[in-house]
C-alpha cells in the first residue's frame, strides 16, 4: 500500500509571491513542446515551418490552453457556481482546468494562426498534435503533486492513500493519465510523424488516441463530487471524449480518401 507524499503545492517562495508546482508543470510542458517543435524542423524538412512561425504559433497555443482550459472548466463543470461568483473565474491558482476546453482553445488558436499565415487549419493542427501531449503529461503530474483528482477506491497492489481526501486506497489515476495521455500518446504521434502524412491524419490520430485513453482512464478516476456519474454511468470526461473519438474516426476516413499532402495543399492555394 502506498501513501501520497503530500507535497507542498508551493515550490518556491519569493517574498509575498509564491510559485506553485502546478504552474511549473504547465511551464515544463510548454518548454518541452517548444523544444520538440524546433527539433522537428531540423529532422522533418517537409514541414515547411520557420523557427519564427513556431515561436509565434506557440503564443497562440499558450493562450488557447489557458483561456480555453479555464473557460471550459467553468462552462462544462461548474457553470452555476461561477455564474454566481464571476470573479472566481480569474482565480486559476485555485485549480480548475478542463482539457477539452483547452483543446478547443488550441483549435481556435490554430484556425486564427492558419488564416494569418495562409495555411490550411488542419496543417496547423497536424503540426501541434504531438506537442500537446507534453502539456498533458506534465499537467497530470501537477495534478498528482497537488493530490487532486484522485482515483476510485481499489485493492490493486499499487493503490495509494490520499490522506487529505480520506484513508481509502485509491487508483493513482493522475499517473495513469500522465503515462497514457502524455508518454504513450506522445510517443505514438512522434513515431507516426517520422514521414510525411496526408492532411488531417495526425490530428485524427490525436483525437482518437486521446479520446480512447481518457475514456478508459475515467473508469479508474473518481467522478467530480459535484457532478457524479451521468447517463449510462459515464463521467463528464467520458461524455466529452466520445465526440473526439467519433470526430477522429471521421477525419481519418476523410484524410485517407482525400490523400492530400501538405505541399499539394499549398500548391492548390
Amino acid at each position: 500500500m502506498l501513501t501520497h507524499p503530500d507535497f507542498n503545492p508551493v515550490a518556491i517562495h519569493l517574498g509575498p509571491f509564491s510559485i506553485r508546482w502546478y504552474g511549473l508543470m504547465y511551464l515544463a510542458g510548454f518548454l518541452a513542446g517548444a523544444g520538440v517543435a524546433r527539433w522537428r524542423l531540423h529532422t522533418q524538412p517537409w514541414l515547411k515551418w520557420t523557427v519564427q512561425e513556431v515561436d509565434d504559433f506557440l503564443t497562440y497555443v499558450v493562450l488557447g490552453v489557458i483561456l480555453g482550459g479555464r473557460l471550459g472548466y467553468v462552462l462544462f463543470y461548474k457553470p452555476d457556481y461561477y455564474f454566481s461568483h464571476p470573479m472566481d473565474i480569474l482565480a486559476v491558482w485555485q485549480g480548475g482546468m478542463s482539457f477539452h476546453g483547452g483543446f478547443l482553445g488550441v483549435v481556435l488558436g490554430g484556425i486564427l494562426f492558419a488564416r494569418r499565415t495562409g495555411r490550411h487549419w488542419l496543417e496547423v493542427t497536424d503540426f501541434v498534435a504531438p506537442l500537446v501531449t507534453f502539456g498533458l503529461g506534465f499537467g497530470r503530474l501537477g495534478n498528482f503533486i497537488n493530490g487532486e483528482l484522485p482515483g476510485r477506491p481499489t485493492d490493486v497492489p499499487w493503490a495509494m492513500i490520499f490522506p487529505h481526501v480520506d484513508m481509502i486506497p485509491r487508483h493513482p489515476s493522475q499517473l495513469y493519465e500522465a503515462l497514457l495521455e502524455g508518454l504513450a500518446l506522445g510517443t505514438l504521434l512522434l513515431l507516426f510523424s517520422r514521414k510525411p502524412r496526408p492532411l488531417g491524419q495526425m490530428s485524427a490520430l490525436f483525437l482518437m488516441g486521446y479520446g480512447a485513453f481518457r475514456f478508459l482512464v475515467e473508469f479508474t478516476r473518481e467522478p467530480d463530487d459535484f457532478l457524479g456519474l451521468l447517463a449510462l454511468g459515464f463521467s463528464m470526461g467520458q461524455w466529452l471524449s466520445l465526440p473526439m473519438i467519433i470526430a477522429g474516426l471521421l477525419m481519418w476516413r476523410w484524410s485517407v480518401k482525400s490523400a492530400i499532402m501538405p505541399s499539394e495543399q499549398q500548391a492548390r492555394e
